[in-house]
């Protein structure tokens, strides 16, 4: 801002992801690239079967603006081999992360924050517009993620009161809100994800999954 830039950008160590600054100072991450090349490429005519590949920790926000533009979003376990290989599945010529990693299959099949970067500032140029215009009718949900360390990994939805928490919340969102919730790969962590429309309802209902969960497997 403080030099006029048009917008900013920001890559990992070894520059495969992505993230980027518009001109108002807002962050632009991975789903919103997602929802600007995919309405690029949709309008193009380069979007087979109108199909973008992300994961489940792509928030809501994104999901219900591609679906408002015709264009259908499939999730993938968390990690870039597996939307790769989703994408190889459908034929779909765009995936990706919130984390700014994405793939555009018609010239990658592995996330290039450089080549990122100039099919963004290519779009915007095209469209006339920054960064804050491309995103502007995609509205964010609040999500917050909860970690809990768990004594054992068992199955979660075999717990009573862990299985109620979640049906609970579910009911409660009635489709505005998601509940995700897994143990980590690595760590003997229990994560618990919810995102919905208003932030105290999420601080709840997580609150409610994660205790039911401490109280089952927790340390």
């Amino acid at each position: 801002m403080a030099h006029g830039a048009a917008f900013g950008a920001a890559f990992d160590g070894d520059a495969d992801r992505a993230i980027f600054v518009s001109a108002r100072g807002n962050v632009v991450n991975g789903d919103a690239v997602l929802l600007a090349a995919g309405r690029a490429l949709k309008a193009a005519g380069r979007l087979p079967e109108n199909t973008v590949v992300s994961t489940v920790m792509s928030n809501l926000g994104l999901e219900k603006a591609l679906e408002a533009g015709g264009i259908r979003m499939v999730r993938t376990p968390v990690g870039d081999k597996y939307v790769l290989e989703e994408m190889v599945r459908l034929g779909a010529a765009l995936g990706g992360e919130q984390s700014g990693h994405v793939i555009f299959r018609e010239y990658s099949t592995t996330g290039d924050g450089m080549l990122t970067a100039l099919r963004l500032f290519e779009i915007a140029h095209a469209a006339g517009v920054g960064l804050d215009e491309l995103m502007s009718d995609m509205q964010v949900y609040p999500q917050l993620l909860v970690n809990i360390r768990v004594r054992q990994k068992q199955g979660l939805l075999e717990v009573p009161a862990v299985a109620e928490a979640i049906r609970h919340a579910e009911e409660t969102f009635a489709g505005s809100g998601r509940v995700l919730v897994r143990f980590s790969g690595t760590e003997p962590l229990a994560r618990v994800m919810v995102e919905g429309r208003n932030m105290e309802q999420v601080e709840v209902l997580s609150g409610n999954i994660a205790n039911a969960i401490r109280h089952a497997v927790g340390e």
